[in-house]
């Protein structure tokens, strides 16, 4: 019986530009999160213990990644809400729209016990961690950055208070609800509410009439 990897396209040359299988892609994150609800820890996970429960050869999963680290954060990425779609109308509404995608990930991670194990799991391993900032947590961060600094520029927002730090006003209390208190509550709304409570504070002041 062929594996998944035999039944991959096959065309002349060098595997650069090859197309990618879906199905087989599929097969391999499918085979990781079979190993990890069987309780594998991510530390025993090798490529070649995931391609035999995938049906595939190693050199099919690299050709996909360069490593574990960087399968796992994809496999991680999948279970995940994807990224919003921002409506682009005004900062207020594109952080809306982030925060809300925050509270969602929340959500999910706390009804999936896997997501759950493995984020417990990556955060004790400096490498899959280190992965996970660079590929989800560091654009997530600049696309914030992004956005509050239009926000400055268009007036929406105070120029007098460092941007790093009026990223985490707005993103750190949906963090510490999410992350920090598991069993704080996380209604719908709860997005708007944040992101109007802080921008309250943080328009630019009008100077008094004459």
């Amino acid at each position: 019986m062929n594996s998944l990897a035999d039944s991959e396209p096959r065309q002349e040359g060098p595997a650069r530009g090859r197309p990618r299988s879906e199905a087989v892609e599929r097969a391999i994150v499918e085979g990781v999160v079979k190993l990890l609800e069987e309780g594998v820890p991510l530390a025993e996970l090798s490529i070649e213990r995931i391609a035999r429960t995938a049906g595939v050869g190693k050199a099919t999963i690299y050709r996909r990644w360069n490593g574990k680290e960087a399968l796992f954060v994809d496999v991680v990425r999948q279970a995940e809400p994807p990224d919003p779609e921002l409506p682009g109308t005004s900062m207020r509404d594109d952080l809306v729209a982030l925060l809300e995608q925050l509270r969602r990930r929340g959500l999910v991670t706390r009804s999936s016990a896997l997501l759950h194990n493995v984020f417990a799991q990556m955060k004790s391993s400096p490498k899959v961690w280190a992965a996970y900032h660079t590929t989800v947590i560091a654009p997530r961060r600049r696309l914030q950055i992004d956005i509050l600094r239009r926000g400055q520029e268009n007036g929406e927002l105070r120029t007098d208070i460092d941007i790093e730090l009026l990223n985490d006003m707005f993103v750190g209390p949906m963090l510490f609800r999410t992350v920090m208190n598991p069993d704080a509550d996380l209604p719908e709304g709860l997005s708007e509410q944040l992101v109007d409570a802080v921008l309250a504070g943080l328009r630019p002041v009008s100077s008094p009439s004459p």
